[in-house]
């Protein structure tokens, strides 16, 4: 683990990275409010042949927001930033959640450094999400909700992301206090909510444009899902499908918001053979 300065400012981006430093590079993107520990099962199952990146996204885990306020188009612009200040030019982008649309969005913006997209349970395809992010767009009730993570609370957000209970561990809930007491946690969380959507569900115009953004690329991609998946159901993959003709999916049974925990070393044998048609 590391800190890095995001071009000569003071904002420190938190990094984990392992495999050669010569290896081709893949980087794990994670989720609204969470952090890089949701790909740390990863770095080891890949990290044989390539360099594997996970990172807190400005303004998440335990990374400093960016000034302005938190946009697809910023988290976008600040990860790429990171990755040059790693000196990091081409990479496998792989996106949980928000990280799948943040990845999709790095992919319209410099399509030219991403050598593969892998997209799990994305956001980006559709409406519905679970009520508990929905309710943070009720005025004044989303930022008392997010002051309000503890050892009593927390339990019950994880419980939320994994089919498999006993993923809920107690080091997993304490991380998630953690993040959560970190000073800009809520305003960069409501920020980026705001963007995606409302009580309603997660709003259309921005996804529609980024689909048209990124229709038309022929990079190398996978589209991952969970069939137990609560945060983002697995009905969204179909429309992943339409909006990416070209690429490959699989569905995992008995699995929720997270195949690269639950289903940790099926996810890595599924990805490399994707990861394997491009030399970064």
């Amino acid at each position: 683990m590391k800190f890095i300065e995001v071009r000569g400012t003071r904002i420190r981006i938190r990094v984990h990275e392992s495999g050669s430093v010569s290896a081709p590079a893949v980087v794990l993107l994670h989720g609204i409010g969470r952090s890089l520990e949701d790909w740390s099962l990863q770095h080891s199952l890949l990290d044989d042949e390539y360099r594997v990146i996970s990172l807190d996204m400005p303004g998440f885990g335990l990374s400093q927001r960016l000034p302005a306020p938190t946009t697809l188009d910023g988290l976008a612009d600040g990860v790429w930033a990171a990755l040059s200040e790693l000196g990091l030019n081409a990479v496998h982008l792989m996106g949980n959640s928000l990280g799948g649309a943040v990845s999709m969005t790095m992919l319209a913006s410099q399509p030219d450094r991403v050598s593969t997209l892998t997209l799990v349970n994305s956001a980006g395809f559709g409406k519905e999400v679970t009520i508990a992010l929905r309710l943070l767009a009720v005025p004044g009730l989303g930022r008392r909700l997010l002051a309000r993570v503890d050892a009593r609370t927390a339990p019950r957000m994880e419980r939320q992301i994994f089919a498999d209970r006993a993923l809920v561990t107690p080091e997993r809930v304490e991380m998630a206090i953690r993040i959560a007491r970190q000073p800009d946690f809520a305003a960069v969380y409501l920020e980026i909510a705001k963007e995606l959507g409302g009580f309603r569900g997660i709003a259309a115009p921005w996804r529609s444009a980024l689909l048209q953004r990124v229709s038309g690329h022929t990079k190398p991609t996978m589209l991952v899902w969970g069939d137990r998946d609560v945060i983002l159901p697995s009905a969204h993959l179909a429309a992943a499908r339409v909006a990416f003709p070209h690429a490959q999916s699989h569905l995992f049974g008995g699995t929720g918001h997270m195949p690269q925990i639950e289903r940790a070393e099926e996810f890595a044998r599924l990805v490399r053979p994707v990861l394997a048609r491009v030399s970064v």
